[in-house]
C-alpha cells in the first residue's frame, strides 16, 4: 500500500489504529456529557440514550467539517509537518496518540470527567516541544499563536457553561408560569418518565449535544489522523491531489500583487524578512508549476515541498497583515484573505481530508459512545451536586452546552464537551440552592483533573516523543 516499506506500512497502520482507539476512547469517555440528564430524569432507559447518541456523534462528525482538524494540525511547527524522515513522523504520532489515550483511560477509570481536548492539545504541544530540542529544529517548537486562541476557547468555554446555565435557570424561575415551573423544578420519581413535553425538551437537548459532540470532537480524531497521514505517507496526502494543482497559480498571482504594494522601507527587520521569504516561496511554486507538472499532476515527490511553501505563505502574511507597521488597503487586505483561504484560496490545497478519513473517525467515535459510559455517567448525574438533577437543571445545562458547542464548532475553535456540560451542572446547583449544594469532594478531584491534564500529557508525550526518536 502507497509503495510502502514492510515496517512502515505496519507503523502506519498502528498509528491509524491508535487515531481510532483514541476516538474510540473519547466516545466512551465524554458519552456522559450527552446522556446523564436524559437518564437521571428517566426520559430515556440508558441503552436507548447510547445507542442514539452514538448515532448523533456519527452525524455530527460527517456533517462537522474539517475547519476543527486543521487547528489541530497547525498546532505544530511547519518542520516538523514536512519533516522528510518518515521514522521522525512516526515517532510524533505514536508520541501524542500514547501519551493521549493513557490520561483519558486514567480519569474514565476514575469516573472524572476531564477534557479529551485538552489532553490531545497537552499532547500535541509536548511533541512540538520536545521537537524544539532536536538538532533539525531551527523554528518556534509550536505555532504559539493558534495554541492561544485554543486556549483562549477551552478556557472560556467552562466559564461560560456555569454562567450562563446560572442566568437560564434565573430567568426559568422568573418567567415561566408558576405551574409550569412547579413541573420543571420537580426532581423526578423514581422510574417514572416525566411529561411528554418535558421529555422531549430534555430528548432534543441531548440530540444536539451529541450532535455537536461529533462536529467538534470527531473533527480533533480528523486532525490526527490527517497528522499521520501527512507525516507517513506525504508523497499522497501532503496536498488534496484530487485539485488542479494550476489553479494556484491564479491565487498566487493575486497574492503577489498585493503585496507588491508594501512599503518596505516602513518595515522592521522581522517583517522585511517575513515579505522577503514569502515572494520567495511565491517564485518558487510559480516555477514549479509551471516546468513540473507530470500529467497536470505535482510529481510525488515535490508535493511535501509545495505544502511546505504554501504553510509559509499563509504564516508569513497572516503575521505581515497584523503588523503595525505593514499598510494595506482594506480591499487588498481583503484580496490576500481570500486568496489564503480553505474554500477558494491556497489552503484548499493543504486544509482538506478524505471522505474515508471522515467516515473512519466518525464509525469509531459513534461505536465508542455506546459503551464504558456509567463511570462518568454517574459522576456527572449524582456526585456534582448534593440533589438529584430536576428537569429545569438538566435541560438548561444541556441547552448551553449544546449552544457552546456549535458555535464553536462555526468558529473553527476546539472545546471541551465536558468542561461546559460539567460546568452547566455545577452551574444548575449553584442556582438551585447555592455554592452549598455541590460536593465539595467530586468538584476539587474534577478540577485536579482538568489542572493536571495539560501539564501531565505535554510531559507524557516529551518523553515518549525523545523515547521513540531514539529506539526508531
Amino acid at each position: 500500500m502507497f509503495g510502502l516499506e514492510t515496517d512502515v506500512f505496519i507503523l502506519l497502520a498502528i498509528s491509524l489504529l491508535a487515531a481510532c482507539a483514541f476516538e474510540f476512547v473519547n466516545g466512551f469517555h465524554d458519552t456522559a456529557n450527552a446522556v446523564a440528564t436524559v437518564i437521571y430524569t428517566n426520559s430515556l432507559k440508558p441503552t436507548v440514550a447510547v445507542v442514539w447518541s452514538g448515532i448523533c456523534n456519527f452525524i455530527g462528525v460527517l456533517f462537522g467539517g474539517i475547519g476543527v482538524a486543521m487547528g489541530i494540525v497547525n498546532l505544530l511547527p511547519v518542520e516538523l509537518l514536512v519533516d522528510q524522515n518518515v521514522y521522525h513522523s512516526i515517532a510524533m504520532v505514536l508520541a501524542l496518540l500514547i501519551s493521549a489515550i493513557i490520561w483519558n483511560l486514567g480519569t474514565w477509570y476514575f469516573g472524572l470527567p476531564s477534557s479529551s481536548s485538552h489532553t490531545l492539545i497537552g499532547s500535541i504541544l509536548g511533541v512540538g516541544l520536545a521537537f524544539s530540542t532536536m538538532p533539525e529544529s531551527s523554528s518556534a517548537a509550536v505555532n504559539w499563536d493558534k495554541a492561544f486562541e485554543t486556549f483562549q476557547a477551552l478556557l472560556l468555554s467552562p466559564l461560560l457553561g456555569f454562567s450562563l446555565v446560572v442566568i437560564l435557570m434565573f430567568l426559568i424561575r422568573r418567567m415561566v408560569p408558576a405551574d409550569v415551573k412547579d413541573q420543571l423544578f420537580k426532581e423526578p420519581k423514581k422510574n417514572a418518565p416525566p411529561p411528554t413535553w418535558i421529555r422531549s425538551i430534555l430528548i432534543g437537548t441531548s440530540t444536539l449535544v451529541s450532535f455537536f459532540h461529533g462536529s467538534n470532537d470527531g473533527q480533533k480524531g480528523v486532525g490526527l489522523v490527517m497528522l499521520i497521514l501527512i507525516g507517513i505517507t506525504p508523497a499522497y496526502f501532503a496536498l488534496d491531489i484530487g485539485k488542479d494543482p494550476l489553479a494556484m497559480q491564479g491565487n498566487l498571482a493575486r497574492i503577489e500583487q498585493s503585496v507588491s504594494r508594501i512599503d518596505t522601507t516602513r518595515l522592521g527587520q522581522v517583517d522585511r524578512l517575513r515579505l522577503q521569504s514569502t515572494r520567495q516561496e511565491i517564485d518558487e511554486l510559480q516555477v514549479m508549476l509551471t516546468g513540473s507538472l507530470v500529467d497536470g499532476k505535482l510529481p510525488a515527490e515535490k508535493r511535501l515541498d509545495v505544502r511546505r511553501d504554501l504553510l509559509l505563505i499563509n504564516s508569513n502574511l497572516k503575521k505581515l497583515m497584523a503588523s503595525e507597521e505593514v499598510e494595506l488597503s482594506k480591499s487588498e487586505r481583503d484580496a490576500i484573505t481570500q486568496n489564503l483561504d480553505e474554500k477558494q484560496g491556497l489552503r484548499r490545497f493543504t486544509d482538506y481530508a478524505p471522505t474515508w478519513v471522515i467516515l473512519m473517525i466518525a464509525l469509531s467515535l459513534g461505536l465508542g459512545t455506546m459503551v464504558g459510559w456509567r463511570r462518568i455517567v454517574v459522576t456527572v448525574g449524582e456526585k456534582i451536586g448534593k440533589q438529584h438533577l430536576t428537569y429545569a437543571q438538566g435541560a438548561s445545562a444541556e441547552l448551553v452546552a449544546a449552544s457552546t458547542i456549535g458555535i464553536a464548532s462555526a468558529l473553527k475553535l476546539p472545546v471541551s464537551t465536558t468542561h461546559v456540560l460539567s460546568s452547566g451542572i455545577a452551574g444548575s446547583m449553584v442556582a438551585n440552592k447555592g455554592i452549598k449544594n455541590l460536593q465539595g469532594g467530586t468538584v476539587r478531584n474534577i478540577a485536579a483533573a482538568w489542572v493536571l491534564t495539560l501539564p501531565v500529557s505535554i510531559l507524557l508525550s516529551f518523553t515518549l516523543y525523545i523515547f521513540f526518536r531514539w529506539i526508531l
